[in-house]
């Protein structure tokens, strides 16, 4: 049953998607030069790249929207100064319910490119796209073509234990397999606890999980798609985007064989994350996610739910309850107080913090602190 809250989303979402589709069909009868873009959509610590010696006169330069941080930094690091790159999701804004006002689909309408993760990560995106068509604007999805997981709902009286007896032959696959070809074919088998969606309020992903950008190989996959996709739009960029693209996968390349490293001989497999949003990464790397709610952290777990992740965390020894930034951290606080455990972060990196500015990290940086926290926990 649809609540009055939702149907006034709705509304507001459809009246601003009607906006946006009527200024699509007005741009596309003008010109196609990419306009200025003002900076204060881009993190204060945007990345560098080879292209940024290049002194590019604004009017030339792509303007280009991306929907959320990794998006930006994966683009930005293809990009260089060859474009002015602009989130439209503002920093410390947790992603999965934000809804594009209309001063954000006039700027999208405007845009020469809008770049989004998809998989249903951004449930405006699909009705953006449906209006661009005929436009000058040009659609990125950067995980098309990748292996998504499709998410189930928890049925009550699940058992983690159950699960948990199977352990990488749900969950992961071969640790040490080679990525540098697609995924295609590869993971036959199901992450039951990657994938697991839970009922109740709070952002659908249309039962996919979105969050392929947390595993490092699958990075690289949707680096390469958007500099493809960039290059056909400005081919007389496409070498610099090209080499660009290319140092920037080199460094995800070190990240994903330092996490190869970092995870391959730790003492348990297991680990309880208040969101369900690290379900790539356990596979990538031969892990098992217990998730205590589903793929959007809005969602509350029931009290079965609770009390199946507290009996799961004793039987198994668990010592840490990972939590996220941007959403609060209740629900892990209080497993964590019944068992005696303590709290960690696990950051999905959907946005930095006003302390990661500060801190000038990036998506590796905040990935390697993941790295770290994981390692601790799993060692413990």
């Amino acid at each position: 049953m649809i609540n009055s809250k939702s149907k006034s989303k709705f509304k507001i979402r459809h009246l601003a998607v009607l906006s946006l589709t009527a200024m699509l069909i007005v741009s596309g009868c003008g010109n196609n030069t990419a306009g200025n873009a003002a900076s204060t959509g881009s993190p204060a610590n945007a990345p560098s790249s080879a292209a940024a010696a290049t002194t590019v006169p604004a009017a030339d330069k792509l303007n280009i929207k991306v929907s959320f941080y990794p998006m930006y930094e994966f683009t930005k690091n293809i990009t260089g100064e060859l474009a002015d790159v602009e989130v439209l999701i503002p920093a410390g804004t947790e992603p999965h319910d934000w809804e594009p006002t209309a001063k954000d689909m006039a700027e999208i309408s405007d845009a020469d490119v809008l770049v989004y993760n998809g998989a249903g990560m951004e449930g405006w995106a699909q009705q953006v796209v449906d209006g661009a068509s005929g436009s000058k604007l040009i659609t990125i999805e950067a995980s098309k073509g990748l292996e998504i997981m499709e998410g189930t709902e928890e049925e009550e009286g699940h058992d983690h234990d159950q699960e948990h007896a199977h352990e990488e032959g749900t969950v992961s696959g071969e640790a040490d397999h080679d990525h540098e070809h697609d995924h295609e074919d590869e993971h036959d088998h199901e992450d039951e606890h990657g994938e697991e969606a839970h009922a109740g309020d709070g952002h659908d992903h249309g039962g996919l999980d979105p969050h392929v950008w947390l595993a490092p190989a699958m990075a690289i996959q949707e680096v390469r798609t958007i500099e493809a996709a960039l290059s056909a739009a400005s081919p007389e960029n496409a070498a610099a985007f090209k080499m660009n693209s290319e140092a920037y996968i080199a460094k995800l390349q070190q990240l994903d064989q330092e996490f190869k490293d970092g995870l391959k001989d730790t003492k348990r497999r297991d680990f309880i994350t208040q969101h369900a949003a690290f379900g790539y990464l356990a596979r990538e790397y031969g892990l098992t996610q217990v998730p205590i709610a589903g793929l959007s952290p809005e969602q509350e777990p029931s009290a079965a739910q609770m009390a199946e992740i507290v009996e799961f965390a004793k039987a198994n020894n668990v010592k840490t309850i990972f939590f996220e930034t941007l959403v609060s951290s209740s629900v892990a606080d209080t497993i964590a107080q019944e068992i005696g455990a303590k709290t960690a972060v696990l950051n999905p990196i959907e946005g930095l913090t006003e302390e990661d500015t500060r801190n000038n990290l990036d998506y590796l940086g905040v990935m390697r602190q993941n790295l770290e926290a994981l390692s601790a926990a799993l060692n413990e």
